[in-house]
């Protein structure tokens, strides 16, 4: 059965959690690894009641990425009123949560810090048990919201400090595939973004100035690794780093948008056929998709084309693609990488 048992932290009552509860779960989920405080209230890991982010990007801005020390400091600041709006959105009394749950890790450890001490407090004040999450896994659970999706599956988890190919035989049973030896995706993107010029957040930036350009201007190198399923993109940033620079001084200016349409081919492109090898391999036909990068529109273009090849494909609507604390919920509901000690640290790598 698909249920495990924690415990309250003051009275010690067991209660159980997971997808064959015969009664309806409610996690209140706090998530603040990175630049965005978010807290969610989510029935019985796929209803989202409330869900509320409070963004730093506009404090980041000015700093062209994200500052650890500054993100800590917005997370402080934010963190009760997040928990609060998430309860008005609800409607629901802390006394009606059946669990809180925290991202663990991996992430900024200073941000993290104040998420997980929020739900400690939680947890302890309300007696409601307490569940660690790693927030890689939660991405991917993020397909649960709003949808009947079930195992098994090929998960792409793609952000800004991660790319891995996941086989999800089981809610619980997960292995990663391949994952990136150097560069991940995000990183990849905000990179090239930053050669272009391009303000932060520059994925989404250079996604949004790419489709005005020509993909098929300039051929760059996708990097052959040994492993079947690994990923390597520190050659292809290098190579752009040396087109820019030719371009500018043969043509006097870079021509922009068919830099950016050059790039994004090759990155999706590769990570395109290296998961839907995967796919094949194991004979698993349903593919989704995680992570800030997973919002981007050539990726999802290029995935969901492949329904008309008889694949089930999904993505998580645009809000749950980017750090937020519904996914952490329904990670915790699923059990998915989850922790259950209120003694546990936070961590900034896996």
């Amino acid at each position: 059965m698909l249920l495990k048992e924690f415990k309250t932290p003051i009275s010690g009552k067991p209660v159980l959690i997971g997808p064959d509860s015969k009664e309806d779960i409610f996690i209140m989920a706090i998530e603040s690894s990175c630049d965005e405080t978010a807290c969610a209230i989510v029935k019985n890991g796929r209803q989202v009641l409330a869900n509320v982010v409070a963004s730093q990007i506009k404090t980041h801005q000015q700093f062209g990425g994200v500052v650890p020390e500054v993100a800590a400091r917005e997370h402080l600041e934010s963190i009760n009123l997040v928990i609060a709006e998430a309860f008005e959105q609800s409607g629901m009394k802390p006394s009606e949560l059946t669990a809180i749950a925290a991202t663990v890790g991996p992430g900024l450890v200073g941000s993290l810090l104040v998420g997980l001490n929020a739900a400690k407090a939680l947890s302890i004040t309300y007696d409601k048990p307490f569940i660690g999450v790693n927030h890689l896994n939660a991405h991917v659970c993020a397909n649960y919201i709003d949808t009947d999706l079930e195992p098994p599956m090929i998960a792409l988890l793609i952000s800004g400090g991660h790319t891995q190919i996941i086989k999800a035989d089981s809610y619980l049973k997960q292995e990663i595939l391949g994952e990136t030896i150097d560069d991940a995706t995000g990183e990849a993107y905000d990179k090239v973004a930053r050669l272009l010029g391009l303000p932060y957040p520059g994925g989404l930036n250079l996604d949004r100035m790419a489709p005005k350009g020509n993909p098929k201007a300039y051929q760059l190198p996708q990097a052959r690794v040994d492993g079947k399923y690994d990923f390597s993109f520190s050659g292809l940033k290098t190579a752009v780093l040396n087109l820019t620079r030719k371009l500018e001084k043969e043509l006097g200016y870079i021509p922009k948008e068919d830099v950016a349409a050059s790039f994004q081919e090759c990155i999706t492109s590769t990570l395109f056929k290296k998961t839907l090898k995967a796919a094949q391999d194991y004979g698993i036909k349903q593919i989704v998709l995680g992570g800030g990068v997973a919002a981007n529109s050539e990726i999802r273009k290029k995935f969901f084309a492949l329904e008309n090849d008889g694949y089930k494909i999904f993505a998580p609507a645009m809000k749950y693609c980017t750090d937020n604390a519904a996914m952490i919920a329904s990670s915790a509901y699923f059990l998915a990488n989850t922790m259950d000690s209120i003694d546990i640290e936070v961590f900034s790598r896996c």
